[in-house]
């Protein structure tokens, strides 16, 4: 298992007026290849847990394991877990600096010793893998490209580390839908590459489609671990939480509540569409 999380904890300013036990005894692992998704209200300690995995907090008890190997401890090689696990924070084009495209992908392998020789091809790699044409953006500004352009070179910045696992906490946060659409098919594409996706993400469309697994935080504990279908049909379950459905899943609530006998297990639009057509006993048109 790439990701082994064995009884995590974490509190907040423990003894203090203020201590908060964001994390309670949580356990899960996760396999290589994995697509899995994160959600829960704000405050259920999403991204607690990502800091912990990513060892840049240190658990309050328990342990997690990359590869069998505990970052946490002392002596454990952080350059090498900075190789192995590529994290993504909100707004990361935020942390653009240089002055070129090409020297700000590069920064991040440069920092962590990978020679000078490798950086080129590390670079155009990573910016392929994003979309973006080397010869055409390597010597442009980062700060002359649009919003969804710089979240992918700053996305670019982390794959030229070439990770086994990439961390995402809400990687489309403030994209329009064209923008999110082409992030999330970057991200599949990572995946079916063979990357281990952990993706914390409001976008509940997004992960019924693409994620293999969901795991629901709720007040610092795993609340749910299973597949898009087994989470979004605990509709009582996820609203408690605070949680919204899929639009699909919504879709199909309200088709129910018509007396349209539609199946809950419909999760995605081309799932609600094919059974319609099947209940009415058409074909699609274009």
């Amino acid at each position: 298992m790439p990701i082994a999380v064995e009884n995590v904890s974490y509190t907040y300013l423990p003894g203090t007026p203020f201590e908060h036990r964001a994390l309670k005894d949580v356990s899960f692992t996760i396999a290589d290849g994995e697509f899995v998704g994160i959600i829960g209200h704000t405050g259920s300690g999403k991204s607690t847990l990502i800091q912990i995995i990513s060892s840049l907090i240190p658990q309050t008890a328990g342990r997690v394991l990359i590869d069998g190997v505990d970052y946490s401890q002392k002596d454990a090689d952080k350059k090498k877990l900075r190789r192995t696990v590529g994290v993504v924070f909100q707004y990361p084009e935020y942390q653009l600096f240089e002055e070129t495209i090409a020297k700000d992908i590069a920064y991040g392998p440069r920092m962590t010793g990978i020679p000078e020789e490798e950086l080129e091809n590390r670079t155009q790699v990573a910016m392929e893998l994003v979309g973006m044409d080397y010869e055409t953006y390597k010597d442009k500004s980062p700060f002359e490209l649009s919003g969804g352009q710089k979240r992918k070179i700053a996305i670019a910045g982390v794959l030229a580390m070439e990770p086994k696992i990439l961390i995402m906490d809400e990687p489309i946060a403030g994209l329009d839908p064209l923008g999110r659409e082409s992030l999330m098919d970057l991200v599949k594409n990572l995946n079916d590459c063979g990357m281990t996706i952990l993706m914390i993400s409001h976008n509940m469309d997004g992960l019924a489609e693409y994620a293999s697994r969901i795991l629901v935080m709720n007040q610092g504990e795993l609340m749910m671990n299973g597949t898009p279908r087994e989470v979004f049909r605990e509709h009582e379950a996820l609203r408690a939480a605070g949680l919204d459905l899929p639009e699909a899943g919504q879709l199909v609530e309200a088709l129910r509540a018509k007396g349209i006998a539609i199946s809950e297990e419909n999760i995605r639009f081309d799932e609600v569409k094919e059974e319609l057509i099947r209940m009415l006993g058409g074909k699609a048109h274009d």
